[in-house]
């Protein structure tokens, strides 16, 4: 049930429903799902573990809110850490493993248009977790999965600008395509130019909000 609640909640972050900074009333939020008090406290540290919300000794909690300068420096290991899993993909992927990674990209391709934003974007990240168990690294999977989720709504809100979409759908396919010829270097270079952007897409929102005196 903890989990569950997680989920819910984490998606009502990325909406935007909970914004950054917002307090988190648990006898609230339990009251309004028809629980206890105790999942919804495990569900909060949870998200508190993932970075998305922020425990504060005897007050509610609230939803972080990380400074750009945050972001950029966790974005910087994640970025790294994918370039390393493509490297290593290209070397321990099995054929099954690279064809289900070429399935979520034309999962992708083919719902970007019908679905909602926030199953796109869980869909896109399964296609980025895909690439990264295939290094069968371990210790790099259980990193990335913790950044990842640290990351979570900075990815959601540089991925949602639309102008960016027909883009990454054609990089999705050059990573897949460098990943099943089995290049890393090209494979890197690829996943660099997926990364690119996403700097100037956060960059930019927070510029925005700046400006606009909101998150």
């Amino acid at each position: 049930m903890a989990e569950a609640i997680a989920y819910d909640l984490r998606r009502e972050i990325l909406r935007g429903t909970l914004v950054p900074g917002e307090t988190i009333k648990e006898r609230e939020n339990a009251e309004k799902r028809g629980v206890s008090r105790t999942p919804m406290r495990e569900a909060i540290r949870i998200l508190a573990q993932e970075g998305l919300v922020q425990l504060r000794p005897l007050r509610s909690p609230v939803v972080a809110n990380p400074s750009l300068k945050e972001i950029i420096d966790q974005v910087r290991v994640l970025h790294a850490l994918e370039l390393l899993s493509g490297e290593l993909a290209c070397a321990t992927a099995t054929e099954a493993e690279i064809a289900r990674i070429g399935h979520l990209k034309d999962e992708i391709d083919r719902l970007c248009d019908i679905i909602d934003s926030v199953d796109l974007f869980e869909l896109d990240m399964q296609f980025h977790a895909a690439i990264v168990a295939a290094s069968h690294n371990q210790a790099l999977i259980e990193t990335h999965r913790a950044y990842m989720a640290r990351l979570w709504r900075a990815r959601y809100l540089s991925a949602r600008i639309r102008r960016t979409r027909r883009r990454v759908l054609r990089q999705h396919g050059a990573i897949h395509r460098a990943l099943a010829a089995r290049n890393p270097r090209r494979t890197k270079a690829e996943i660099d130019a997926h990364f690119a952007p996403m700097y100037k897409n956060i960059e930019s929102h927070f510029k925005t909000s700046e400006d606009s005196g909101g998150n």
